[in-house]
């Protein structure tokens, strides 16, 4: 493997200099070596990374280079970047933030789960040697994420296996589509998709329990309904999937569905959207008033998305 130093000297009263440049190698999780002497593996972003701060040091009236090297010391330089200890550091957080777990909780723990998400991500993005810490913490993540939803969504439904078939939208207007009561962001998201681009006259159910959907209706979202979560699919991607929904802003609001319903890769705008849904699933007791509410979002972020924004 190549390697890359970063050598820098400069006057002790740039300071400001001194520190943008000391707080951009921390957030690439380069190693130092000793004072002005950092390490990177020898990706191309590091290249043009190192050397930006190569240029800033030098515009300042200091002195910088960026050196390649394959030292005969460099089997040593993987153990530099162990985060070992940042992994353990997060694992003994999610631990911790699954004891608060209640059904009460469950909207601060899926807050809280969403700031480890985002710590997770940032540890992974400078562990250029990912092994079973790495793993055990996504898990561990997941799990939480997973539960969580649970707490807050009963009855959540458990993936089957198999694919999806495609479906005639024409055998599938004018229905009564059935869902658990007080949605969350897969049923909120699922029922304006029905809504907007496969069943313009559908009529919406919300069920205190699956066992009450009637036989007329088209269920959804729950176990043993017609549109449920399929291997990874969670309900929202299966329908584009069974109807063939291929729009590009359609599959960027499902990264958002997904992220939010089982955790994974989490978009940009995932949590202003998951604050503006909890904010609504709040104030809105009525379903159908609450689903009003939600269709805003969606309609915003699909526009906002054809637009390539």
């Amino acid at each position: 493997m190549s390697w890359l130093l970063l050598i820098l000297s400069l006057p002790t009263e740039n300071a400001t200099v001194r520190m943008r440049a000391w707080r951009s190698i921390k957030a690439w999780g380069a190693a130092s070596l000793r004072d002005g002497v950092y390490l990177l593996p020898a990706h191309p972003d590091h290249v043009e990374k190192l050397e930006a701060v190569a240029h800033d040091v030098r515009e300042a009236g200091g002195v910088a280079h960026v050196v390649p090297t394959d030292g005969p010391d460099a089997h040593e330089f993987p153990a530099l970047f162990d985060r070992a200890d940042d992994y353990e550091a997060l694992h003994s957080d999610i631990a911790e933030l699954r004891a608060t777990l209640l059904p009460e909780s469950a909207m601060e723990v899926i807050r809280e789960t969403r700031k480890l998400r985002k710590r997770f991500t940032r540890v992974s993005q400078i562990d250029f040697f990912p092994g079973a810490a790495r793993e055990r913490v996504d898990r561990a993540l997941q799990e939480l994420e997973t539960d969580a939803n649970r707490e807050l969504s009963p009855d959540e439904p458990l993936p089957v296996s198999g694919t999806v078939a495609l479906l005639n939208r024409a055998d599938y207007l004018g229905r009564v589509w059935a869902t658990r009561r007080r949605p969350w962001v897969d049923r909120l998201a699922s029922a304006w998709l029905i809504k907007r681009f496969i069943d313009p006259e559908a009529n919406f159910l919300w069920l205190s329990s699956p066992a009450d959907c009637p036989d007329h209706a088209l269920g959804f979202d729950f176990d043993g309904a017609a549109f449920t979560h399929v291997a990874d699919k969670v309900t929202f991607e299966t329908l584009l999937a069974s109807f063939g929904l291929r729009q590009v802003a359609l599959q960027r609001i499902a990264e958002l569905v997904h992220y939010l319903d089982v955790g994974g890769h989490q978009p940009p705008a995932a949590t202003g959207v998951e604050c503006v849904l909890m904010g609504f699933r709040e104030s809105h007791h009525n379903d159908d008033q609450l689903l009003l509410a939600a269709n805003q979002v969606f309609d915003s972020l699909y526009t906002t998305y054809t637009k390539g924004k």
